[in-house]
């Protein structure tokens, strides 16, 4: 054997095994798949027995899965939850206070550090974190705050809310599809991943739906077991047996493609449900959409992992703020990946079924003057910040949030204000821009901008105003 031979010989013994457990670790990465419904309540779903709706793909995901009991939106609200989840971090550090206001590219995203590894990225359906207002118009490519902008390969997103027959923006061109977004999302999604899969790289994809957001427009099949209910209602919850049926195709064709056993799915709704539907949406809880109480920011939630998790149900309570932590501990992603402070944590261990006694982070909410505090079964609600008015409440014995125990427990109290203030002083610092290398928010960041002041809709509401959910897209400025 000649010396070179032999020196090769040498090197695949040594470094050889070394070789193969990379390319197995790289062939063991989880893909990932986010869903997010639109407006869809705590109480919206087959599992928690709900009068009228049938949700039996969902119902499947959480018998094989970890559903939550006492899982939390970002905010009350649709754009700051995706805020939080893009950074891991209270929206309102990100300068994502409402809807309507657009993430700042300052921010450190989950799609940019999953890239940085050699994952495909993917964005289909809301977007919503460009700053803009109103109907759910496709995304110019001159939009600063795409998707693109911030880490994702491709995407096909709109602004806002679309139901049945939506015009969308593949990558910044507009495209117009039949059906409902509930079954167009998922076909487009599953094609995003087929490709990927042929090229043997983990993907990570983002599938935030329309539904059930207004305008409520379902189908007359998708509504055939709902005709005692009025119109809205009826059109409502239509919207989400079109969800359903989506999330089977994509539950089955993971299984078709052999990649159901390494992908991650976690879903989970932005927001608490709506009020005016009929039979009721939070399942009992205290408020709706818009409140900082449990009605508006408890929603349904599964993480399924074939393989990984075994089926569970939790009451550990737990954000959207932690889905970007936890998947950095998946897959070992340094922190750094994620700006300082981050308000989530990772609950891995509840992945790899093991049992997390308390929560050692609080999860915290600002909305509109008002915030709160769950700190375990305990939460403390600030009615009025600026006042400086609080109340106490037991989730775990008060699920309705009626009994306000604060004079009950007054070192419980006291102590949740304290750390309600602190943590709101440094919000503050995040809100002037000190959580970012510069110091302050860059100038150029729009905080939020209207649709009806961008010159670029004019010709859309030209060529689409008479579609009754585009009208009047564009109005003249007195």
């Amino acid at each position: 054997m000649m010396p070179k031979e032999i020196t090769i010989l040498f090197l695949t013994l040594l470094f050889g095994p070394l070789f193969r457990i990379s390319a197995r670790a790289q062939e063991e990465r989880p893909n990932i798949i986010l869903i997010m419904t639109d407006d869809q309540g705590w109480g919206e779903t087959g599992y928690y027995h709900h009068p009228v709706l049938k949700t039996p793909n969902l119902d499947k995901m959480a018998e094989n899965g970890l559903r939550f009991d006492r899982f939390y939106a970002g905010a009350p609200v649709c754009s700051p939850t995706r805020a939080s989840i893009m950074t891991g971090r209270s929206c309102v550090r990100s300068g994502v206070p409402s809807h309507g206001y657009a993430l700042r590219k300052q921010e450190r995203v989950l799609p940019e550090a999953l890239k940085d590894i050699g994952y495909a990225t993917g964005h289909f359906g809301k977007w919503h974190l460009n700053g803009l207002r109103g109907p759910g118009v496709p995304i110019f490519k001159e939009d600063t705050h795409s998707p693109g902008e911030f880490g994702f390969d491709t995407w096909l997103s709109v602004s806002n809310f679309f139901d049945i027959n939506p015009i969308m923006s593949r990558n910044g061109d507009f495209e117009e599809f039949e059906g409902t977004s509930s079954d167009i999302l998922v076909d487009e999604a599953l094609k995003f991943i087929e490709r990927t899969i042929k090229k043997k790289q983990p993907f990570f994809a983002v599938i935030w739906d329309g539904s059930p957001h207004s305008p409520f427009v379902a189908t007359d099949e998708d509504m055939k077991e709902l005709n005692d209910l009025e119109p809205k209602s009826r059109n409502h919850y239509g919207e989400l047996v079109a969800f359903d049926r989506s999330l089977g195709t994509l539950r089955s064709k993971l299984r078709e493609l052999k990649v159901a056993n390494n992908t991650l799915i976690w879903y989970c709704s932005d927001n608490g449900g709506l009020p005016g539907i009929e039979p009721e949406t939070v399942g009992g809880l205290r408020g709706n959409k818009g409140d900082v109480w449990d009605g508006g920011i408890r929603v349904p939630c599964v993480i399924e992992w074939n393989g990984h998790i075994k089926p569970n149900i939790t009451s550990y309570p737990a954000t959207t703020m932690d889905i970007f932590p936890t998947i950095a501990d998946i897959l070992n992603i340094p922190d750094n990946a994620m700006l300082q402070p981050v308000d989530g944590f990772s609950i891995k261990p509840l992945l790899e079924n093991q049992k997390l006694k308390e929560r050692t982070k609080p999860i915290p909410f600002i909305f509109q003057g008002k915030g709160a505090l769950i700190d375990n079964e305990f939460k403390l609600v600030a009615t009025n910040i600026s006042q400086g008015t609080f109340e106490l409440y037991n989730l775990v014995a008060d699920k309705t949030e009626s009994n306000n125990i604060s004079n009950k427990n007054p070192e419980i109290f006291e102590q949740m204000k304290k750390q309600f203030i602190k943590w709101h002083e440094s919000v503050e610092n995040s809100i002037s821009g000190k959580d970012y290398p510069e110091g302050k928010v860059n100038p150029d960041e729009p905080e939020s901008h209207f649709w009806v002041d961008d010159p670029r809709y004019e010709n859309f509401s030209k060529e689409y105003g008479n579609r009754p959910e585009y009208s009047g897209v564009v109005k003249k400025k007195k």
